[in-house]
C-alpha cells in the first residue's frame, strides 16, 4: 500500500527492521519514511529494492496486539526523493530531499479541482460499499493537491500506478492523470451496476419461480399428484436427449406443457402420456450399420435357400446398389410365387446380410385405411398403425421392412389401405410420412420395404408400379429332395425333441414322400409330412421302444397312410375323348382332364366342372373350330346334328378359369369324333383362335413342373412360348420332350395316335 500526504492510514508492521525504525522514530519524536517495495516476492528488501520516492508520516499511536502483531497508525506529511542510504542494519537510514509543493491558485488548477471533485463524488456513489464520510470529506477538502492525494488513495487501482501519482510532482499533471484514471474507473463502475442490477432481476425472477415451483410441488404433494409431475420431468429429460426436427420438436413441446397443465386423474392425461410415449420410443436417430459384403451376403442367401439362382442375383445386384450409392432410393422389391417357396425367409436372409433388423407386418385381410395410417387422437383407443408400430417394435429406423401378402388387401367401410401403401413404398414421398396417431411427418427412407403375394393380378395397379417384381416359381423333384435333406429333416427332428442319431430318413423315403405323399409347388406340406415321420419315432423313443429308427420307403405306408397320389394320366385318358390339360392356380400348377361325350339331343354345347366365363368361351370356339375342320379328320358334319356335346372338367368343387385349356378341348372334341385315343403320358396348353392358331399363354414353368410331377412325359406348348423354356431347370427339360404347336391341327397329331381303337 501506499500513504500519500495529508491522509492518516493504519499499518501492519511485521519486518523486525521496519519496527526498530517506527520505535526509534517513536522514542526521538522523529518521522519515519514509507517507501514502496519494487517486488513484494523479496523478504528483505535492500536498498536497491525499493522505489526513490516516498511520504513521509508522523507516528500518531503504535501499539503491539495481543496476537504479537505490531500495528502503527502514520499520518502523511510530505513527499520525499532519496538521495543515499547511509545504514542498513539496524535498520535503513536514509538521505533524503523533502519535496516542497506551491499550489498556485489559477483557473486551470481550479477548473481541474472542482472536476475532480465532482467526478469524485460520482465515483464514491458508484462504488458499492464506499462509507459515506469519505464522500462528506471529499467535498470538504479545499485544497487541490490534498484532494488529488485523497482520491488516489481510495482509487482502485493497481499500486504500482498510485506510486506513479506520488512521483508526479506537478499538480496540474498529477491532477489530469488522476481525472483520467478515474474516469476509467466510473466506466467499469456503472458497467459493474448494470450487470448487478440485471443480475439482481434475474436473481428476483429466479427467486420467485423457484417460490412458486416449491408452492406447486407442496400443492401436488397434498392432492398426491407428485408422481405425475416427476413423469413430465422424465419425458422432457428423454426428449432433450434427442435430436427431433424442428416441426416435431414444437409439436413435443406443446403436448408436454398440456400434460403439466393436464390433472393426472383426467382421461385426456392418459391419452397425452400415451402419445408422448410412443413418440419418444420411436427411433428417430437410431439405425444400424449396413454390412454391405457381398461375398457374406451371397453365402448367407446358398446357406439359406437352395436354388432361387434367379432370385438371389437379383438381390445381389440391389445390395451392390446399395453399397455403391448409399443415399440412392432403389425400388420396392416384391416376392411373387405360390405358397411354401420360400418368400419370407428370403426377406429375414437379406435383413442378416445386411445386419439389419428385420420386421414382418402381415397384410392378408386388412381392409382399414388405419391399419396403415393409424387412427387419430381424437378417438378412444387410438394407436399408431403397422407402420409406425413396427419402427417402434424395431428400435432402428432402418430394418428390413416384409409387407407380407400384399395381394390379399380388401377394401371396407374405413378406407383403401392399398391406397395408404402408396406413399409408404415410394420413395419420392415417403420421406414425409405422417401416420394420423402422431400428427408429425417420419422419413421412411431408410426402412427397406419387401413385399410378398401369390397373385399379381390381385394387388392394385397403381400399388404394383411402386414395385419391383421378383417371380419366385415352384419346386422341381429334384430341388424340393435337395430341401429336405439340406433343412427341413433336421429342422423336422429338433422339432420333436430327437437328435440326428434317433431317426434317418433315407433319400429314397424322401423321395416317396415327394411322389406319393405331396404335390405342391412349395414344401410347406412336404414339411409337415417329414414331421409326421419324426413325431411317430419320438413315440417309440418316448416309450423306450427305441433306440434309433431308420425309416425306408416301404415303412411309410404305416406311418402316412397309403399313397394319396397316384399317376392316373394313362388310365384317365385310356377312352376317347379324354386328354390332360395344364393349368396354372395360385398354389402352383395343375394337371385337369378335359372329358368330351355325345348324345341324342338337339346340336347344343353342355358344360360342366364349374367353369368360368373365359373358360366357356374358349370351349365353344373349340366346338365352332371342330365343326370346320370335320371334313380333314374324316368325320360327317351331319354326325354333330341332332346330338349334344357334353364336355366336363372334373373336381367340380373347384372354380376353373382362363383361356389356355382351348387346345386341349379341341384335341378332346376331335378325339371324341375320331375315336382316336390320347397318347398316355402327354399334356398341353394353350388359347385357340377361330382361325386355328395357337396362342401364348402364362404361367409355362409352373404347368410344366406339375407336368412332370405327374408323370408326363411330353408337353405340348404354344411356339410362342419357347423363350419361356429358359425358366425351367435343367434338370427338369432333361426328363420331358417339348412338341412346339403353331397351330391347332399340330397338337392332335402330337396327342393322339394314329389309329382308332
Amino acid at each position: 500500500m501506499i500513504l500519500f500526504p495529508g491522509v492518516v492510514l493504519p499499518l501492519m508492521v511485521g519486518r523486525d527492521v521496519s519496527i526498530r525504525a517506527i520505535q526509534a522514530a517513536v522514542g526521538s519524536g522523529s518521522p519515519v519514511g514509507l517507501l514502496l517495495q519494487r517486488d513484494e516476492q523479496i523478504e528483505t528488501p535492500g536498498p536497491d529494492d525499493l522505489f526513490r520516492v516516498g511520504t513521509m508520516a508522523d507516528i500518531v499511536r503504535f501499539w503491539e496486539a495481543p496476537d504479537g502483531r505490531h500495528q502503527a497508525i502514520c499520518q502523511g506529511t510530505h513527499r520525499f526523493r532519496v538521495l543515499g542510504y547511509k545504514s542498513s542494519s539496524p535498520m535503513l537510514v536514509a538521505e533524503v530531499e523533502i519535496v516542497e509543493e506551491e499550489e498556485s491558485e489559477t483557473r486551470a488548477i481550479e477548473a481541474r479541482f472542482v472536476a475532480l471533485r465532482q467526478q469524485a463524488y460520482e465515483v464514491l456513489q458508484l462504488a458499492p460499499g464506499a462509507p459515506e464520510d469519505l464522500a462528506q470529506a471529499v467535498q470538504r477538502v479545499e485544497s487541490p493537491s490534498m484532494l488529488a492525494d485523497l482520491v488516489a488513495t481510495f482509487m482502485d487501482v493497481p499500486v504500482v500506478e498510485r506510486q506513479g501519482i506520488l512521483e508526479t510532482f506537478d499538480l496540474r499533471k498529477r491532477l489530469d492523470k488522476i481525472h483520467r484514471m478515474l474516469a476509467d474507473l466510473a466506466e467499469v463502475l456503472r458497467l459493474s451496476q448494470k450487470i448487478r442490477s440485471a443480475t439482481k432481476t434475474n436473481l428476483d425472477k429466479a427467486q420467485r419461480e423457484y417460490y412458486l415451483r416449491e408452492q406447486l410441488r407442496a400443492i401436488e404433494r397434498e392432492l398426491g399428484d407428485e408422481d405425475g409431475r416427476a413423469e413430465v420431468d422424465e419425458l422432457r429429460a428423454r426428449f432433450a436427449a434427442l435430436k427431433l426436427p424442428e416441426g416435431v420438436e414444437k409439436e413435443v413441446g406443446k403436448e408436454l406443457r398440456r400434460l403439466e397443465r393436464t390433472p393426472e386423474q383426467a382421461a385426456e392425461y392418459s391419452m397425452l402420456r400415451t402419445y408422448l410415449d410412443v413418440v419418444v420410443e420411436l427411433p428417430w436417430n437410431e439405425s444400424t450399420e449396413d454390412s454391405l459384403d457381398l461375398a457374406r451376403a451371397r453365402a448367407i442367401l446358398d446357406e439359406d435357400h437352395f436354388g432361387l439362382d434367379k432370385v438371389k442375383k437379383r438381390i445381389l445386384e440391389f445390395l451392390a446398389v446399395r453399397k455403391l450409392n448409399p443415399a440412392g432410393q432403389g425400388p420396392t422389391l416384391c416376392l411373387v410365387g405360390p405358397p411354401g417357396v420360400g418368400k419370407t425367409s428370403l426377406g429375414q436372409s437379406v435383413a442378416r446380410a445386411l445386419g439389419r433388423r428385420f420386421l414382418r407386418v402381415s397384410l392378408g385381410g386388412v381392409h382399414d385405411e388405419a391399419e396403415i395410417r393409424g387412427h387419430r387422437r381424437t378417438y378412444i383407443g387410438a394407436m399408431p398403425g403397422n407402420i409406425v408400430t413396427g419402427l417402434r417394435k424395431a428400435g432402428s429406423r432402418n430394418p428390413v421392412f416384409m409387407l407380407d401378402e400384399l395381394d390379399k388387401l380388401g377394401v371396407g367401410l374405413h378406407g383403401d389401405p392399398a391406397s395408404a401403401l402408396l406413399e409408404v413404398l415410394d420413395p419420392a414421398q415417403n420421406h414425409t410420412f405422417q401416420d394420423n396417431y402422431l400428427g408429425v411427418p417420419f422419413d421412411l427412407r431408410s426402412v427397406l420395404f419387401i413385399g410378398t403375394a401369390n397373385v399379381l393380378e390381385s394387388i392394385p395397379a397403381a400399388l404394383r408400379d411402386r414395385l419391383e417384381v421378383i417371380h419366385i416359381p415352384g419346386y422341381t423333384e429334384d430341388e424340393k429332395l435337395q430341401i429336405g435333406r439340406r433343412y427341413l429333416v433336421k429342422r423336422c427332428v429338433a422339432s420333436a425333441g430327437l437328435k440326428a442319431k434317433h431317426c434317418r430318413i433315407d433319400v429314397a423315403t424322401l423321395r416317396a414322400i415327394i411322389h406319393d405323399y405331396t404335390r405342391e409347388a412349395g414344401v410347406r406340406h412336404l414339411e409337415r409330412e417329414i414331421g409326421a415321420v419324426c413325431r411317430h419315432v419320438a413315440v417309440g423313443v418316448a416309450e423306450g421302444r427305441l433306440a434309433a429308427r431308420r425309416i425306408r420307403p416301404q415303412d411309410l405306408r404305416a406311418i402316412l397312410g397309403p399313397p394319396r397320389f397316384e399317376s392316373d394320366v394313362a388310365l384317365r385318358t385310356s377312352n376317347a375323348g379324354v386328354v390332360t390339360g395344364l393349368a396354372w392356380t395360385p398354389v402352383g400348377g395343375e394337371i385337369l382332364f378335359i372329358e368330351a361325350t355325345r348324345m341324342p339331343g338337339k346340336g347344343e354345347l353342355l358344360l360342366t366342372g364349374q367353369l368360368g366365363d373365359v373358360m366357356k368361351e374358349s370351349a365353344r370356339a373349340a366346338l365352332s373350330l371342330v365343326k370346320n375342320h370335320c371334313e380333314r379328320y374324316g368325320v360327317a358334319a351331319a354326325e354333330l346334328e341332332g346330338r349334344d356335346v357334353h364336355l366336363h372338367i372334373p373336381a367340380g368343387a373347384v372354380p376353373k378359369d382362363g383361356p389356355s385349356a382351348g387346345v386341349a378341348m379341341y384335341t378332346a372334341l376331335v378325339s371324341l369324333l375320331t375315336g382316336r385315343k390320347a397318347k398316355g403320358e402327354v399334356a398341353m396348353t394353350g388359347e385357340i383362335s377361330l382361325r386355328g392358331l395357337v396362342l401364348p399363354v402364362g404361367g409355362v414353368k409352373e404347368k410344366v413342373l406339375a407336368a412332370l410331377a405327374a408323370g408326363i412325359r411330353t408337353v405340348l406348348l404354344p411356339a410362342r412360348n419357347a423363350k419361356d423354356l429358359e425358366e425351367i431347370p435343367e434338370t427338369a427339360r432333361r426328363k420331358l420332350s417339348f412338341v412346339w404347336l403353331e397351330r391347332a391341327e399340330d397338337a392332335v397329331a402330337a396327342a393322339l395316335e394314329k389309329k382308332a381303337g
